[in-house]
């Protein structure tokens, strides 16, 4: 395999719920879920008996026919958002690839604005040449230069810098509603609004890019919810088949009917599997008031981790939303605390190099958070001394 994934040195083999096993039988609270994947927990018989039922009636037939699922997930998608047409596909990076050609599709046929499309610096929208074109962090650009032309960057939660940005040529407004790889930034919460009449008032489309904070993970089923916005489109994947992949662009009807026939597709997108796995995660989440658990649960998580803050020098601020919570440490190499966490029996994400991202399942517990706080402030106590 190409060496292109820095795995850490465990073999996962098995999960359930809040804990994964791995080859060796070692037991581990998730707080990764698959990158904020798996929102209802690993394994669950609902996604599972959906996935199986549907693989022993046909598979895969492509979009040259009907997929009943597929139809049904968009109705149930539209029935519960802003939005009104669905287009689906297999990752994040491919229904904001979606996004951004739909972008400037609508501009060429209605608005008559141009091409650029402004986006956030620190953002993360992908791996292909749009969506890696439009993430505001240049690492992941190194080497593979030169990007796609038209887009620009500006602060993450300054409306003032966004508005003097926005020019005859802007078409599109592409952002995260917290980002996420960017090291859990959370916006001013006036952020949003301002953004919204800053589109409004120079017809320009707001692309939310939700492929991290939908689904639940802020405490509302979108995170545009979250925000206090109704965009023009939004972008999905992760979650919402629970670990099983597909990806889906959701538009308003005025903008996602520029998508006529033959402008755009994907053979996988939209399977009989993948809309069967999706319908049922995004049932239960609705069906088991999981938003509401998340919230309520991501509240609990802040204040246990704001008290560690009190005692740990090592902790520089934290912050999030729901159930994306990050904290960012003074430490050199935050790195060893994940690996010590890893050893305790605790899966932990970190970004930015030093912001350790708790991205759990939204099924997990003020039980299971408390003993992750027991060993974090263990841990942390380890390293305390090197803040100078």
């Amino acid at each position: 395999m190409t060496p292109n994934y820095r795995r850490q040195p465990i073999m996962l083999t098995a999960g359930k719920g809040m804990k994964v096993w791995d080859s060796r039988g070692k037991e581990y609270l998730d707080f990764v879920a698959g990158i904020a994947t798996v929102n209802l927990g690993h394994s669950h018989p609902q996604v599972a008996k959906a996935i199986c039922r549907q693989a022993q009636k046909i598979i895969h037939t492509s979009n040259i026919y009907h997929i009943q699922p597929q139809i049904e997930l968009a109705e149930l998608l539209a029935r519960n958002s802003a939005l009104d047409l669905a287009f689906f596909c297999n990752s994040g990076t491919e229904a904001n690839e979606a996004a951004i050609k739909l972008a400037r599709k609508y501009s060429v046929e209605k608005s008559r604005r141009g091409h650029k499309i402004i986006a956030a610096k620190n953002s993360f929208h992908g791996r292909t040449y749009g969506g890696l074109s439009a993430t505001g962090q240049d690492k992941f650009k190194k080497g593979f230069e030169p990007m796609l032309p038209g887009f620009e960057f500006v602060e993450f939660g300054d409306a003032r810098a966004l508005s003097k940005a926005v020019d005859p040529e802007t078409c599109a407004v592409i952002l995260e509603v917290v980002q996420a790889e960017g090291g859990v930034n959370v916006p001013p919460k006036d952020y949003f609004p301002a953004v919204r009449k800053i589109c409004d008032r120079n017809n320009v489309l707001l692309i939310l890019d939700e492929v991290q904070t939908g689904m639940g993970r802020l405490g509302k089923l979108f995170g545009y919810q979250w925000a206090g916005v109704k965009p023009d489109v939004i972008t999905l994947a992760k979650a919402l088949g629970n670990g099983f992949p597909i990806g889906a662009m959701l538009a308003r009807k005025e903008v996602g009917e520029v998508l006529a026939p033959g402008t755009h597709a994907s053979t996988f997108g939209g399977n009989f599997i993948a809309c069967a796995a999706a319908l049922a995660t995004v049932k239960t989440i609705i069906g088991q008031k999981l938003c509401r658990r998340a919230e309520k649960t991501g509240n609990y998580f802040m204040a246990r981790l704001d008290e560690l803050a009190e005692n740990h020098p090592s902790i520089r601020e934290v912050r999030g939303a729901g159930l994306m919570i990050g904290v960012e440490l003074k430490l050199e190499n935050s790195e060893r605390v994940a690996d010590n966490l890893r050893e305790d029996g605790f899966l932990v994400n970190i970004t930015q190099g030093k912001v350790l991202r708790f991205i759990p399942p939204l099924i997990v517990s003020p039980k299971e958070i408390d003993k992750l706080i027991k060993a974090l402030d263990r841990t942390l106590g380890q390293f305390d001394g090197e803040v100078r």
